[in-house]
């Protein structure tokens, strides 16, 4: 099921990419100045503000499954893209009120605090799932411009991301002559992001109607017809049972997730209705076997996503730690901030985006495409390949060693192709294969794989050995850790109760029953789950084309 490779995209394609970019200008510019609010002006501690951050991530993933069935049931995409971003400017402009009166009325200022992460929330699930959705919805079924156009549009997300982090962080973020914060300023950054986001909704609301349409002209995302309708989509028919079949599993799953395998609540929340949403998909009366396989595919590949970030996220944790503390970050005389380091990624999209979308049309104009699976595996092995540079280049370190800020930015490189190969990918994949009447609901499944991989990622970033500040706390507090790691009894009272007192292990971490001792063993960790990924998905991809039906 192909169709002649056509030249250039749709205009509408560059209106969702201009609306999108706000929108993700939006989001990361409040993310990266959020941490700092609730500490710094709310008077939070480290580890609350690490709780609420976290579980405000996890919930801006698990709400895209409530927008994609209000849109595929109700409101359709364009009411449900307006509705998100407005929603989210209000969001912003709440935390902007909270940020200019904690310092009058605390309390009231925490409120309106948890009042506008919530409405944030929110307007994130209506939105996330739909412009994505829109973006298959410019193309004929079969138009191998698709993943060309994912490309496109995913540059729109980084290119948003990295103003976002520029802008809000400068306008936010000061500190006076002195060094110190100025915290009355944060409400300068949330007001950037609510104003990036009013603009985003207004280039949408007035352009839609020209650009946002069919190949034949007609407009796309707007209210699902009324059963009769001669141009009415099917909808899905889901049976009382089936309804109460899965609502009961989902429960049950939040209580296993939440008991047995000691996850929090929200995550337990996300898993459970994720497995359960799926089932219950599978589960319409209307799917035929080809849609349903078609689905399963989608299921497969997200499970495949989930090990590249769990891995590609240790740019945010472990891997900004050994740039802070472990890596020389001069660069012709400038000394790059630790946090600098993971923003190559947003550049290296940006640099490498258009010319992976230029790739993937010529590919298909002499019919030598791969179809998606393959790109994504290939995705999964250049991850590998990225951690597998690092892995060598620290075999032998030693506490105070030091790594050539070039290696990571090579890293950061590989990184980036592998993730052009896979993510954007995925979206298109899920544009592709999702019936009509589940575009949308599938689109927010398929985030949950994103979800699932941030919380592994914190799992295996913990597997991060006694290395960079530990040491140096250590050496300062007069304890040779290495000598006690090796081997305690060396260690005097003193020291064992200086090690309590600081709070650190004297044990290794392990990993599937592997002792991590060294960088060297941690970096393999991230060699082998994404290559053995690599090498199992491209294993099965003739039985996923055979699925997939003719669609590549």
């Amino acid at each position: 099921m192909t169709t002649e490779v056509k030249k250039g995209h749709p205009k509408g394609l560059y209106l969702l990419f201009a609306t999108e970019m706000w929108e993700r200008f939006n989001f990361y510019g409040m993310r990266a100045i959020l941490s700092t609010f609730l500490i710094s002006a709310l008077a939070f501690k480290e580890s609350e503000s690490a709780v609420i951050y976290g579980g405000f991530l996890g919930l801006c993933y698990l709400t895209p499954m409530l927008g994609g069935f209000v849109s595929d049931r109700f409101l359709g995409n364009r009411n449900c893209i307006q509705l998100g971003g407005l929603t989210m400017g209000i969001g912003q402009l709440l935390l902007f009120v909270s940020a200019s009166m904690y310092a009058t009325d605390l309390p009231l200022a925490q409120t309106i605090n948890w009042i506008a992460l919530g409405v944030i929330i929110l307007g994130n699930g209506f939105f996330k799932p739909n412009i994505s959705s829109m973006v298959g919805q410019l193309y004929p079924k079969g138009d191998n411009r698709l993943d060309s156009a994912f490309t496109i549009f995913y540059m729109g997300i980084n290119l948003g991301a990295f103003l976002g982090n520029f802008v809000c962080s400068i306008v936010g973020d000061v500190h006076d002559a002195s060094g110190n914060r100025v915290v009355a300023a944060l409400k300068w950054g949330f007001l950037a992001a609510s104003i990036a986001m009013f603009l985003g909704v207004a280039v949408f609301l007035f352009l839609k109607n020209k650009y946002v349409n069919t190949p034949e002209g007609k407009p796309i995302g707007e209210k699902p017809l009324k059963a009769g309708h001669e141009d009415a989509i099917e909808q899905a028919k889901f049976s009382s049972a089936s309804v109460t079949l899965w609502g009961v599993i989902a429960v049950a799953l939040v209580c296993v997730f939440k008991m047995v395998l000691g996850q929090n609540l929200i995550y337990s929340i996300i898993y459970s209705s994720g497995i359960a949403l799926a089932g219950l998909i599978l589960s319409d009366k209307a799917l035929t076997k080809e849609e349903r396989q078609r689905i399963w595919v989608i299921y497969i590949i997200g499970f495949f996503v989930i090990f590249f970030w769990a891995c590609f996220e240790q740019a945010g944790s472990s891997l900004t730690f050994i740039a802070d503390k472990q890596t020389d970050r001069h660069i012709l005389g400038w000394d790059m901030p630790p946090t600098l380091v993971q923003d190559a990624n947003a550049i290296f999209i940006l640099i490498f985006g258009l010319p992976f979308s230029f790739l993937w049309l010529s590919l298909a104009k002499k019919n030598r495409e791969p179809i998606s699976p393959v790109k994504q595996s290939i995705g999964l092995l250049l991850l590998s390949l990225g951690f597998l540079i690092m892995a060598f280049q620290v075999k032998g370190f030693g506490n105070n060693d030091k790594l050539a800020v070039g290696w990571l930015l090579l890293m950061y490189m590989m990184h980036t192709l592998g993730e052009l190969c896979l993510s954007p990918i995925g979206l298109s994949l899920v544009a592709k294969l999702a019936p009509v009447r589940f575009s949308s609901l599938l689109m927010g499944v398929f985030f949950l794989s994103n979800a699932s991989g941030y919380a592994l990622s914190g799992t295996l970033g913990a597997l991060l050995p006694p290395t960079g500040d530990k040491f140096e706390k250590a050496t300062k507090a007069g304890i040779d850790l290495q000598a006690i790691l090796n081997n305690t009894s060396v260690a005097t009272a003193d020291q064992l109760a200086k090690l309590e007192q600081l709070k650190i292990s004297a044990k290794y971490p392990s990993f599937a029953g592997f002792t991590i001792h060294n960088l060297f063993e941690f970096f393999m960790v991230f060699v082998i789950l994404p290559g053995a990924a690599a090498i199992l998905l491209f294993l099965i991809t003739p039985r996923l084309k055979k699925m997939m039906h003719g669609i590549r």
